[in-house]
């Protein structure tokens, strides 16, 4: 700036050397300079000289002619010369000119500059196919990235890898839900991609209890899988020790439960057979269990007797049967003799007096006792019938 106001100085006196010509008396002393005006505007001084364009010129060419009648009139004047001068307002009309483009290329407040507008996703394949033709009939060829694994047109700018395949970042979705995975878990089955909800629902093992999808550990059973806070006692919901399980319609049981519910009950104390066991009179029965009903004494020889379903020993059977000799009190395998509401063998049925053999029925009876008739005239006084 301070050189174009020295320039512009320069030319106000050569307009004036040539307005008043010198006389004939040579100058000694340079011209004094009129005072310093203020600061003209640079812009306004840019408009002027490109609406004017042959100013310039024809102050040069005065100025040619100002400064060749200077130089004849005295050599020693330190006026800059008009083909210096005009070089140097060329140079800084260049610059100056070049200066005012940059500078009203910027924008003069932050204000003025325009936000970029929001681009709508479901217009970006529109948006970047008008792109793309726009480049190649500017005879530029955006580079692309490679085709999209979803709709197979190429992907340009921004770009998802995964599953040696390239995607649009919209395209790369679970092919379940549609729902953008993005940089979220994902699994893949077959090439595609699915979200790890849908991917454990389709294929993770579902739990036998509770029907959810098994992610974590699993304990397999049974020819299921299940979680391992759900496999326990389907009786109790206790979980199982050292013992193990027990299955029993394809539900897992604790030792005691199964026992309880499915085992054998022992046909005496009715409490299951975990062991050996006796198997008789259609039930088991623990060894220890199968014993007389009355007298609990173990059938030692083997043989029992059965009465209601209930094992016995002889003596008993026949007791409880009524075929006890009344008399030896032991059992009555042959001939018997039925008096008194008991039975007797017939060896047995004797006199309770003088103990000889009743035949043929003939006895007398006192206070549930046969005496024969001798006896029982003789202890009751009856008379003796001759």
């Amino acid at each position: 700036l301070n050189e174009l106001d020295m320039l512009l100085e320069e030319l106000y006196i050569e307009a004036t050397i040539q307005s008043h010509p010198p006389t004939t008396t040579p100058i000694n002393k340079p011209l004094t300079p009129p005072p310093k005006k203020k600061t003209v505007d640079i812009d306004n001084i840019l408009d002027e000289l490109e609406e004017t364009e042959e100013v310039p010129e024809k102050l040069l060419s005065e100025t040619f002619r100002t400064q060749a009648s200077s130089e004849k009139s005295d050599r020693s004047s330190p006026t800059v010369s008009a083909t210096s001068a005009a070089q140097q307002l060329d140079d800084l009309m260049a610059s100056l000119v070049g200066f005012q483009v940059d500078q009203r290329s910027k924008p003069t407040s932050p204000t003025e500059v325009e936000p970029p507008k929001q681009t709508n996703p479901n217009d970006l394949d529109a948006m970047l196919k008008d792109m793309n033709t726009d480049l190649v009939k500017q005879g530029i060829r955006a580079a692309s990235k490679g085709i999209c694994g979803a709709c197979g047109k190429p992907v340009m700018g921004e770009v998802t890898t995964a599953l040696g395949k390239v995607w649009h970042p919209e395209h790369f979705v679970c092919v379940v839900c549609d729902n953008d995975i993005g940089t979220k878990t994902f699994f893949e089955r077959d090439g595609k991609p699915y979200c790890e909800k849908d991917y454990h629902k389709l294929f993770s093992p579902t739990c036998a209890y509770c029907v959810q999808p098994v992610l974590g550990q699993c304990v397999t059973a049974l020819n299921k899988t299940w979680h391992p806070e759900h496999f326990f006692c389907a009786m109790c919901s206790n979980f199982f020790g050292d013992e193990g399980f027990h299955e029993f319609e394809g539900k897992p049981y604790c030792r005691a439960d199964y026992y309880n519910m499915f085992a054998p009950k022992c046909g005496g104390c009715m409490k299951p057979i975990l062991t050996n066991y006796i198997s008789a009179l259609n039930a088991q029965w623990h060894p220890e269990c199968f014993v007389c009903r009355e007298c609990l004494a173990p059938f030692t020889n083997g043989s029992f007797f059965e009465l209601d379903g209930q094992p016995y020993c002889e003596t008993h059977y026949h007791l409880l049967r009524g075929s006890l000799c009344s008399g030896c009190q032991k059992p009555i395998t042959g001939r018997c003799i039925t008096a008194m509401g008991k039975k007797f063998h017939p060896e047995h049925f004797v006199c309770a007096f003088c103990l000889k053999q009743l035949n043929k029925g003939t006895f007398k009876e006192q206070n549930d006792k046969p005496y024969c008739h001798q006896c029982f005239s003789k202890l009751y006084g009856l008379p003796n019938v001759g």
